[in-house]
């Protein structure tokens, strides 16, 4: 095992909106909010994992199920120890680097194209 799912991540044109419909339907708390409105985290008590994130995704362009032309849209959030050590694991497996990283996280592509995340705290 290389690291531990952290986050089902989703784009959509307004977080607070879409994670406040999660919230209700799955009874969910905000766990992380973001004050400028393009990051919401739903979970259980802190330290509980997986998480539900909702990203901003601007000019969206909502998936048609099922429209290969219009796919789902979302990506994985994967909590690792070491940063170097997964990131010299997931390229061994067919990862790629993809340009995109911050503060806590890398971005990387699976074998068929998918975006992810290794994330550290």
């Amino acid at each position: 095992m290389i690291g531990q799912l952290r986050s089902v991540v989703i784009d959509c044109p307004d977080p607070q909106a879409l994670a406040g419909f999660y919230a209700e339907l799955l009874g969910l708390s905000v766990v992380e909010p973001n004050t400028e409105d393009d990051w919401v985290v739903l979970g259980g008590p802190p330290g509980h994992q997986p998480r539900l994130a909702f990203q901003r995704a601007l000019n969206l362009r909502a998936p048609a199920w099922p429209d290969p032309e219009r796919p789902q849209q979302f990506h994985l959030d994967v909590t690792v120890d070491d940063i170097e050590s997964a990131e010299k694991a997931a390229l061994a497996l067919g990862a790629r680097r993809l340009p995109g990283d911050g503060e806590g996280f890398r971005v990387y592509a699976d074998p068929a194209g998918h975006p992810f995340c290794l994330c550290w705290d």
